[in-house]
């Protein structure tokens, strides 16, 4: 699908885009593009003379393939946006950019939630974008603030996990279900921590290559700030999670040791019967008890009272509490 916008009195104001006659006719500021075709790539290479990188290329990791500047002056650039789902895990959605012939183009296969929030602002703002130099860093900055509210969710989430772990009581299936949730919430402040350190080599790389005016100089320096304060969060977040992850895997195993317990004191309450019941049980001609019309019940009680007796002592030294 593409999205091509123009830039109309400081607002982004989207063009509809049903054949190559439409998208020859706009003059874009920003084109976006959603998991493209390849007639919709050849579209865009035959009338822009922009070649869109392929899914494979988008995900190569290395700087010198992330971030460079192609033989005809075209400016390449990947980054990683974060896709919160309800129904499934977060995930993290590669963008490739291309700064070519004073727009903007987009690469994605998932629409995301930081683009149409942009597209919403400039819509609702005028005046705030001048060129697609602005589109670009009011995208990284929108992304900024998405992990922001990503990372409040994670505070909220972790809160709850809190009240639940330090309660009177733990039980097993409560300590169960309080794991899945820190680690799924640590897995998110891992996405989250990634995603502001790619942003943070994107911007900076925009920084020195000396593109931005005076201007947007200072705004790629305000997102910086802004990320090196996230990261402050991320990292208090890893140090509030695994104190989480240790207190309850302590309670389990306390409630582990209580199990353990209970079984150590019936083995050691059982031992003296089973000595009694092992004397009497010897093929001894002679038994003082063996012609005895009580000594059958006689025995019984002796070892009833040798197995009382253990749990009473216990209990009274406050062992099986």
């Amino acid at each position: 699908m593409i999205n091509v916008f123009v830039l109309q009195n400081g607002r982004l104001n989207q063009v509809n885009i049903e054949s190559r006659n439409d998208l020859e006719k706009a003059a874009p500021v920003w084109v976006d593009l959603t998991d493209p075709n390849d007639e919709e790539r050849a579209w865009v290479k035959s009338i822009y003379g922009v070649t869109l990188p392929g899914e494979d290329e988008v995900k190569d990791i290395e700087a010198s393939a992330r971030y460079y500047e192609a033989e005809n002056g075209d400016l390449h650039l990947r980054t990683d946006f974060l896709l919160e789902e309800d129904d499934g895990p977060s995930r993290v959605i590669t963008v490739a950019f291309i700064l070519a012939r004073n727009m903007l183009f987009s690469v994605h296969n998932d629409d995301l939630p930081v683009f149409r929030l942009v597209r919403m602002r400039a819509r609702s703002r005028p005046g705030s974008i001048a060129d697609y130099k602005d589109v670009l860093l009011d995208l990284y900055a929108t992304d900024a603030e998405y992990s922001a509210d990503a990372l409040e969710g994670i505070y909220q989430s972790l809160e709850e996990v809190s009240r639940r772990v330090l309660q009177k009581q733990l039980t097993d299936q409560d300590a169960a279900d309080a794991l899945s949730s820190i680690a799924q919430e640590e897995d998110l402040n891992g996405r989250i921590r990634r995603n502001m350190m790619d942003t943070r080599r994107a911007v900076s790389f925009l920084m020195r290559g000396r593109l931005l005016n005076t201007e947007q100089f200072e705004e790629a320096r305000q997102i910086l700030r802004d990320i090196e304060s996230l990261d402050g969060h991320t990292a208090f977040l890893f140090d509030k999670i695994n104190f989480l992850m240790d207190a309850t895997v302590g309670f389990i195993n306390i409630n582990q040791n209580k199990i353990i317990k209970i079984f150590s004191v019936a083995s050691v309450a059982f031992l003296p019967p089973t000595l009694i019941a092992s004397i009497y049980g010897m093929n001894f001609r002679i038994l003082p008890e063996l012609n005895w019309d009580m000594g059958y019940p006689f025995a019984l009680a002796l070892m009833l009272g040798s197995a009382i007796a253990p749990f009473w002592y216990f209990r009274r030294r406050g062992w099986l509490n």
